[in-house]
């Protein structure tokens, strides 16, 4: 058997409200400028931003409350752009038929997707009718790269009216081929919270520690420099999970029937205020998923209003939870992980 891959780092380059004609333009030059910087050469850039500029045009002629987010990944020295198409309606009962060549009906996203699919070297979605389409593109240096399921993912979103988002995550592998996956929610809003939640992912991925509570350990004395944030982090196996957090960033355990198993945070600042840091560990069935978010996600959210979403790539289910849950009146941040692959 093969090693899991490790999960690429996430760069989020910030989401364009689509909500006029011009946010495919706007969406078009982030995406490419991401591209650039990765060292994509003008023909792939260019491509990247034909599907920046699809997507960003369906979301504002067939959906409804749409925005899109550009995340820049690295695999090793490799980079990649990844657009998240997210809107609120109307939805699709078949997407892989709505994304064939030649459908477009006012009820879908529209022919564009069929040239997105093509672009990219991997194109998938969910959608349910009534609540709205997440599409996920990736598009890496060469075209027809390897494609690569995760079993991680998660996305962030700053406070309405702020460029940056104080809330974020992270993940990567554990020795024995388990997921550490870390939300942070740096205190406040803007600049500041930024410093200190990315204080964080950057002393978590230079890290070899493996326990989420000694993970803790080392965060709480390496950004004091900074305002702190609440955070947690999860080791994430086949069968079970370990849990570590310090402050008001909730970690669950969810199932497709909607039944829901809360992981116990301890109270305290990560770089201020440590009372004590604790680990326990869960049970995590086949069926279920680990869900860590900041408080900017409210807790009222349940996998039964989304039936089969369970089953979806991470970062569908992680940008569906935001989507739905998200609070406008804070940062907001939610990362969704797996005990084994999707099969």
């Amino acid at each position: 058997m093969s090693a899991a891959p490790a999960p690429p780092t996430v760069e989020e380059l910030g989401w364009v409200a689509v909500d006029d004609a011009g946010a495919a333009g706007i969406a078009r030059r982030v995406a490419v400028d991401c591209a650039r910087r990765l060292g994509f050469s003008d023909q792939r850039a260019g491509e990247v931003a034909i599907v920046a500029a699809e997507l960003a045009s369906n979301l504002y002629r067939h959906a409804d409350s749409g925005a899109l987010s550009v995340r820049c990944l690295r695999r090793g020295e490799v980079g990649g752009v990844e657009l998240v198409a997210v809107d609120g309606g109307p939805g699709m009962a078949d997407l892989p038929f709505s994304v064939a060549d030649g459908h477009s009906t006012a009820g879908t996203l529209g022919i564009g997707l069929g040239a997105v699919r093509r672009l990219s070297d991997r194109a998938w979605g969910w959608s349910q009718p009534g609540r709205g389409t997440v599409f996920v593109a990736q598009l890496w240096p060469a075209a027809g790269a390897p494609a690569q399921r995760g079993r991680v993912g998660g996305l962030s979103r700053p406070i309405t009216g702020e460029k940056v988002c104080g809330d974020r995550f992270a993940a990567r592998l554990a020795g024995d081929g388990s997921l550490l996956v870390l939300v942070a929610d740096g205190l406040g809003h803007g600049s500041l919270a930024a410093a200190a939640s990315a204080a964080v992912v950057d002393t978590f991925l230079g890290s070899s520690l493996e326990a989420p509570g000694a993970v803790l350990e080392q965060l709480h004395r390496a950004v004091s420099h900074t305002r702190g944030a609440a955070v947690s982090v999860a080791r994430v196996a086949a069968g079970s999970v370990v849990f570590a957090g310090l402050g008001n960033v909730a970690g669950t355990i969810a199932f497709p029937d909607g039944e829901r198993r809360g992981m116990v945070s301890m109270p305290g600042i990560v770089g201020h205020q440590s009372r004590v840091v604790r680990e326990f560990g869960y049970e995590l069935p086949a069926e279920a998923i680990v869900v860590l978010h900041s408080d900017g996600v409210s807790d009222r959210w349940s996998l039964r209003d989304a039936p089969g979403l369970a089953r979806q790539e991470p970062v569908v289910a992680a940008a569906v939870l935001l989507r739905d849950a998200g609070v406008r009146r804070d940062d907001a941040c939610v990362a969704v992980a797996r005990g084994g692959e999707l099969p």
